[in-house]
């Protein structure tokens, strides 16, 4: 299926359930009117198709399954009063089904809080990303290839977090937008899934930047980043790309009406190099603590000095690679399956560490970064130390102007001060 049918795929479900509908109906008509009985004439209703029903009597049909939300498993209904006439709405004046129970409150209760617990994640974290980035760009003392490579990831964080507020706030609470599916829904859902890649390809870049510069004593840091950087952009570009083609050529009406909103088993396509990134880093994570723990315990040097300064500081920063690897994600393949008692513990686990990483990577990799504590603190002073002057150098001005009154010449007539 191409892109450009894929807009009106749940249009066309819809679309041929009506035809369904209207041919039924065109059969029951011929039955029905040599009856005296009286009934309401069936109708399709836009979602559902209703047959010819009684009069006082009420009609029960399926939940339409192409509607975003609804419980296949459920009935909708619709009344026909005693006249033989549909039920009006007393607000509307037009006839009207009964939906509301196609809708397990309960669940949709739920989802919503999750939901709430996501938006407030990513609003955070886009704050603490949008601060670090705003704090690393400042200092121009913190120019160096592993700053970069932060900046990077937290860019990456940034943008994916304000495409997933969009996604909530624009798709998922318009259910016209889901089954209209349009364009730009679709467009969204791709640059997101390209971004939430880039988060782990950059984090690939991390780990493979520390683990380079430890193991290796004679590399050129600005090359090595500067090939890091074209492949944190464009390899996620080509896997993302890949994806959309074979799921907008090749997938099913499932997999590309609600803005491809519902699991493909084309997500495999993103999933495995994923996947495969958070195993490398497991294996650099490995090597790098080898390694210093290596380098910690040689024997010291002709001045009998212990580990340098530098190696330390490689080894605290190993400790703090292990969040910014994403090793939390690898226990997503273990998701209970639905109606599980810990289902929705696991949803609430994942709500909180998939929003809030990003903040996390923000605390863990600048507010509490010592350089950057350094730099803010330099500036703090600078900045208090010039106002404290300017203060005292006020405060000196008045006692000298006095002292140059009491010693001048006394004008017969004016009283001294």
């Amino acid at each position: 299926m191409s892109s450009s049918t894929t807009t009106e795929a749940s249009v066309d479900v819809s679309e041929l359930k009506r035809l369904e509908c209207l041919a039924k109906l065109n059969e029951s008509v011929e039955s029905a009117s040599d009856s005296d009985q009286l009934f309401c004439r069936g109708t399709w209703d836009g979602w559902q198709c209703w047959p010819d029903t009684a009069a006082g009597r009420i009609a029960y049909a399926p939940c339409p399954e192409f509607v975003f939300g609804f419980d296949t498993t459920r009935f909708a209904h619709k009344a026909c009063d005693e006249q033989g006439e549909w039920f009006r709405h007393p607000e509307t004046n037009r006839t009207w089904s009964n939906y509301t129970t196609c809708v397990n409150i309960d669940d949709f209760t739920w989802s919503r809080q999750i939901n709430t617990i996501y938006e407030t994640g990513y609003s955070i974290s886009l704050i603490a990303l949008i601060l670090s980035l705003g704090i690393l760009s400042y200092f121009r003392s913190l120019k160096c290839a592993r700053i970069t490579l932060h900046m990077n990831l937290f860019a990456s964080f940034a943008t994916n977090n304000t495409l997933w507020l969009l996604w909530y706030r624009m798709v998922l609470a318009d259910p016209e937008v889901l089954s209209h599916n349009g364009s730009p829904c679709i467009t969204l859902h791709l640059v997101l899934h390209y971004f939430l890649i880039t988060n782990y390809a950059w984090m690939l870049c991390e780990g493979f930047y520390l683990h380079t510069v430890l193991v290796s004593a004679f590399v050129s840091e600005k090359k090595l980043v500067k090939w890091l950087v074209v492949l944190g952009w464009t390899v996620p570009a080509c896997v993302i790309v890949l994806y959309g083609v074979l799921r907008g050529t090749y997938g099913t009406d499932e997999d590309v009406t609600l803005c491809w909103m519902t699991e493909s088993s084309y997500g495999m396509v993103f999933i495995v190099p994923v996947c495969i990134s958070m195993l490398l880093n497991l294996l650099f994570l490995c090597n790098i603590v080898r390694v210093v723990l290596l380098k910690m315990r040689a024997p010291a040097g002709p001045q009998g000095s212990g580990p340098s300064r530098t190696i330390l500081q490689a080894f605290r920063a190993t400790l703090l690679l292990v969040p910014l690897l994403g090793l939390q994600y690898m226990l997503t393949p273990f998701r209970p399956d639905p109606g599980h008692p810990y289902e929705r513990v696991y949803e609430t686990i994942s709500a909180f560490t998939a929003s809030f990483q990003g903040l996390f990577v923000a605390v863990l990799f600048c507010f509490f970064n010592g350089e950057v504590i350094a730099q803010v603190k330099r500036k703090w002073r600078t900045v208090f130390l010039r106002t404290r002057t300017n203060s005292y150098t006020a405060t000196q001005v008045s006692p000298v102007r006095l002292q140059f009154v009491r010693t001048g010449p006394h004008v017969p007539g004016e009283e001294k001060v």
